[in-house]
This record gives structure tokens, C-alpha cells and sequence, in this order.
């Protein structure tokens, strides 16, 4: 009997040591604690669609510099041409395209009906907000370049697409906002100027005091 409970409490103590040391093995491997580096960036984690900071887009393309729009132009021409009589390729040519009505002409190039049909002309603030995002400018366009997110560079490459045959005036630099006053408040000129001092030596006699209500005054007697 002695030997049957023991070897029952035998049993009990093995399969109690094997489950701890079970839950210590599976702890090391299985736990909940949060990476240091995620895996892959969530879309959407950070606040996306941020309005342009700085400078306004009028400021940056009356001092856009001609020669950095050209070099962020090397990232269309892999369909784009902006020669004149250039051929189209999987977009239009380029050439003279600012001041052109939107989604018209080109040499017979087919165009979406989304910028076929959007009117108006490529007007200087139209190509800033198409480049920053075709499919927001004109939804449904077939264009598949997300768009350029630096307003300096949207400025610069307008600048160089204007150069190339449209040479129409770019708008000139807004006025720098007035300074503010430093301190506190400046003198104006309505404020009174001080009392000019009397000049030596032209002292005038003080009044005499009237006399108080019910006093009687006496003159001095004067010599006949």
C-alpha cells in the first residue's frame, strides 16, 4: 500500500516539474512583447495629405532656377520629350505645354477623358497642383507618376517647362511682410512738445492772490 502511494506521489511530483519546465521552455520562445524596429510600415500610420509648409508656390517660381528644373526633368523623360516637333511616346511631347489648354492638341496624342475633359489651360498654379498629384488634379487620368511632394521642385521644373517654348512671364516675388515695431510703442508726432524754459533773466512778478470771502483788505498808506 505504502509503495502504491508512493509511487502515485512519484507521478504527481514528475508531471508537476514537467509542466513547469514546460511553461518556462514555451515562455523563451512564445511571448508578447513589442518589437524594437516594426517589420513594415503601416500606410496611413502618420498623418498623410499634409499641406505644403514655407514658402507659397508664387515665392518659390519667381526665384526658381531653371537649371535644377531640368535636372528633375531627367525623371519624366522616360516618356515624356520636350524638343520641338518632338515625337510622343507614352506621353506627349512637352514642347510649349504651358499656356496650352488641357488635354488638347499634342500632334494627335490620345488623352484620357479625365484631362480631355477637365478645361481650362496650363496655367502655372494647374501644372504646380498636377505635378504634386495627377490622380488628385484629374481622377481616372492613365498617368501613373505619383507626383513630385517638394514645392521647390514642382517650382523649378515649371520654370524649365516654361522655358521651353511657352517663355510666358513668371509672377513676380510678393513684398516682404513689414517688420514689426521692436519694443514698445515709438513717439508720434501729435505728442506735445515740452515747455520751452523761461529765459534768464525775463521772470515775471506772481499774481496776487484773491483775497478769501469776508476778509478786508487794507492799502498801504502812500506818501502825497
Amino acid at each position: 500500500m505504502h509503495d502504491r502511494t508512493n509511487t502515485i506521489a512519484g507521478w504527481v511530483l514528475f508531471g508537476g516539474i514537467a509542466a513547469l519546465g514546460l511553461s518556462i521552455v514555451t515562455g523563451k520562445y512564445f511571448h508578447d512583447e513589442e518589437p524594437e524596429t516594426p517589420g513594415f510600415a503601416i500606410e496611413g500610420g502618420e498623418e498623410a495629405g499634409a499641406a505644403d509648409s514655407g514658402p507659397s508656390f508664387t515665392a518659390l517660381l519667381a526665384a526658381a532656377d531653371v537649371a535644377k528644373g531640368e535636372a528633375v526633368f531627367k525623371k519624366c523623360t522616360a516618356c515624356h520629350t520636350i524638343n520641338a516637333g518632338g515625337a510622343n511616346g507614352i506621353g506627349p511631347n512637352l514642347y510649349a505645354t504651358v499656356g496650352e489648354a488641357i488635354g488638347q492638341g499634342k500632334a494627335g496624342f490620345g488623352f484620357s477623358s479625365a484631362l480631355s475633359g477637365h478645361g481650362g489651360t496650363w496655367t502655372f498654379d494647374n501644372l504646380d497642383a498636377w505635378l504634386k498629384s495627377p490622380k488628385k488634379f484629374a481622377p481616372g487620368t492613365l498617368m501613373s507618376f505619383a507626383g513630385l511632394s517638394s514645392a521647390e521642385d514642382r517650382a523649378n521644373l515649371v520654370a524649365y517647362l516654361n522655358s521651353q517654348g511657352s517663355n510666358l512671364p513668371l509672377p513676380a516675388a510678393p513684398p516682404p511682410e513689414a517688420a514689426a515695431p521692436a519694443g514698445g510703442d515709438a513717439a508720434t508726432d501729435n505728442e506735445a512738445a515740452p515747455a520751452a524754459a523761461p529765459a534768464a533773466g525775463d521772470a515775471t512778478k506772481p499774481m496776487p492772490e484773491a483775497p478769501a470771502p469776508g476778509m478786508v483788505t487794507t492799502q498801504p498808506a502812500t506818501a502825497n
